[in-house]
């Protein structure tokens, strides 16, 4: 799911710092010129050479600015991250709120597919040995997994423990994450045929409905 903000934390990046404003410049166009390289070709695929060549640098002079392939990388997630937290505002929605701001992401995800292309081609691409976004999105699903959790039990009114998972609010937050990127791959593939917002809106209510406790009525996500 391409939506950074909900499962991480801005977190510095490592490349060098460009005293002027010039500098400042060509390090943003290295970064989206290496996004959208990645997006096309990947991790492994592309390389430094097409990054350079694109950029209308030397490899050298995409190193004086990130000091390997893998910090380019990184930095390229971190960018992704800070437009997200940005968007997001100050204070992470809770509850059923937050739910309302993943059928919101899926939504926005529809009108910048460069995003949504870099996400899926390198979340698939990190499962392979030592690739270097591993960890990167190893910790992005443990924390998005865990919001998404206390969302549904909030939403729910369902006890905040969960009593070490008895609920079900936690296989039905790793329903709702695998829902989401799933719409992504096929939305790449046939975007007419697919809406992404209307379909997440349907599982998480599906999943509200099966997750409230008896009772009159139940929680919906409103839209």
């Amino acid at each position: 799911m391409s939506n950074q903000s909900a499962g991480r934390e801005a977190r510095p990046v490592g490349p060098r710092t460009p005293r002027s404003p010039e500098a400042r410049q060509r390090q943003r166009d290295i970064l989206h010129t290496a996004t959208d390289t990645f997006a096309a070709r990947g991790y492994n695929n592309a390389s430094l050479a097409e990054i350079a060549d694109r950029a209308g640098l030397t490899q050298a002079g995409v190193l004086h600015y990130f000091r390997s392939k893998a910090l380019l990388l990184t930095s390229v997630l971190e960018l992704r991250d800070q437009t997200d937290i940005e968007q997001l505002g100050p204070d992470r929605p809770r509850g059923l709120e937050f739910l309302r701001h993943l059928v919101d992401t899926a939504l926005r995800n529809a009108e910048r597919e460069g995003i949504v292309r870099l996400y899926t081609v390198l979340s698939a691409e990190s499962v392979t040995d030592e690739h270097p976004a591993q960890a990167y999105f190893r910790d992005r699903y443990s924390g998005l997994r865990a919001f998404v959790t206390d969302a549904l039990r909030e939403a729910s009114g369902l006890p905040a423990d969960g009593a070490d998972g008895a609920d079900g609010a936690e296989n039905a937050a790793n329903a709702i994450i695998a829902v989401m990127d799933g719409l992504q791959v096929q939305w790449l593939l046939a975007p007419g045929s697919v809406d992404m917002a209307a379909s997440t809106d349907l599982v998480i209510t599906s999943l509200l409905a099966a997750l409230a406790p008896p009772g009159p009525g139940g929680p919906g996500t409103g839209r």
